[in-house]
């Protein structure tokens, strides 16, 4: 089995490398510009070496994972002289195999894997992985190498052209962080209620389990519910009136989701086109 390094320390790699060796991967040496978060990283997975610098990584490692941040990917990995056959993957949702480039120009077999999650702590990050999408770049030996992986930690795989990787990211942004942004806008109206944001939040959790387990069972569009999936014009005209009135900030951000909700009612069939346009003027959209 292939020695893995890692350079770099972070939530990333620090998750990323716990779930591997816990599947039997040998996690050989790390490396980070950071020596408490190598410390760290060491410390949680077992038989990994802290290292001086990422040369002494790669030298040590069949498999170099470059877990740092996106813009420090390009450094990390001119600064290293690779052999010939030796694997590098970096783990970032934007980037494509061209930043290893240099790697790549020494002989290196260049790869990416980047897991399709959230990472908002090591603890949660290492509960999160097993079951995730991992979207991979490679060809030939690595690909291989990485798409098993990927079924080692209990994942499925998805393979990405170049050209493709920002707007994969991108959709990943919507889905995971822009989520979150919803979600404090939400929250923040219960503040007009008298209420917290906590006790928001933890009165939404349940809702928004049940619309992901929603999403989950039944899929887009049958997942949407709600005044827009009813063709309900009077509540969405409430909606539109009472948030001019005590938070005008949110009403062009409630137009716009409005109308992005439309062809999704359209889709799911219980509004025709008639009710659509009549959505649509209420909420300001062009006929």
């Amino acid at each position: 089995m292939e020695k893995i390094g890692f350079i770099g320390a972070g939530t990333v790699g620090t998750a990323l490398a716990f779930r591997l060796r816990a599947k039997g991967y040998p996690i050989v040496a790390v490396y980070s510009r950071t020596p408490a978060s190598a410390k760290r990283f060491s410390a949680m997975v077992d038989d990994s070496q802290v290292c001086s610098s990422s040369q002494e990584v790669a030298d040590k490692a069949d498999l170099v994972f470059i877990t740092t941040p996106d813009d420090a990917i390009g450094e990390a990995v001119s600064m290293v002289k690779w052999r010939k056959g030796q694997g590098v993957a970096h783990c970032s949702g934007a980037d494509s195999l061209d930043i290893l480039e240099p790697a790549r120009l020494e002989g290196a077999l260049a790869g990416a894997f980047h897991p399709l999650q959230t990472f908002a702590s090591i603890s949660y990050a290492i509960e999160n992985i097993p079951g995730s999408t991992f979207a991979i770049e490679g060809s030939g030996e690595i690909l291989h190498t990485l798409q098993g992986l990927a079924t080692s930690l209990g994942g499925s795989w998805i393979l990405l052209k170049a050209e493709d990787k920002v707007l994969y990211h991108a959709s990943a942004v919507i889905a995971c962080n822009y989520f979150v942004t919803l979600v404090k806008l939400s929250s923040d109206l219960w503040q007009e209620l008298g209420l917290t944001s906590n006790v928001a939040i933890k009165a939404l959790t349940p809702l928004l389990k049940g619309t992901l387990g929603n999403l989950n069972n039944l899929g887009l569009p049958n997942a949407l519910t709600g005044p827009i999936a009813r063709g309900d014009l009077g509540t969405v005209r409430k909606h539109l009136d009472a948030l001019e009135k005590r938070a005008p900030q949110l009403l062009s951000t409630y137009r716009e989701l409005g109308l992005q909700t439309i062809p999704i009612a359209l889709a799911r069939g219980r509004i025709d086109r008639k009710r659509a346009q009549d959505l649509r003027e209420l909420l300001g959209g062009k006929s």
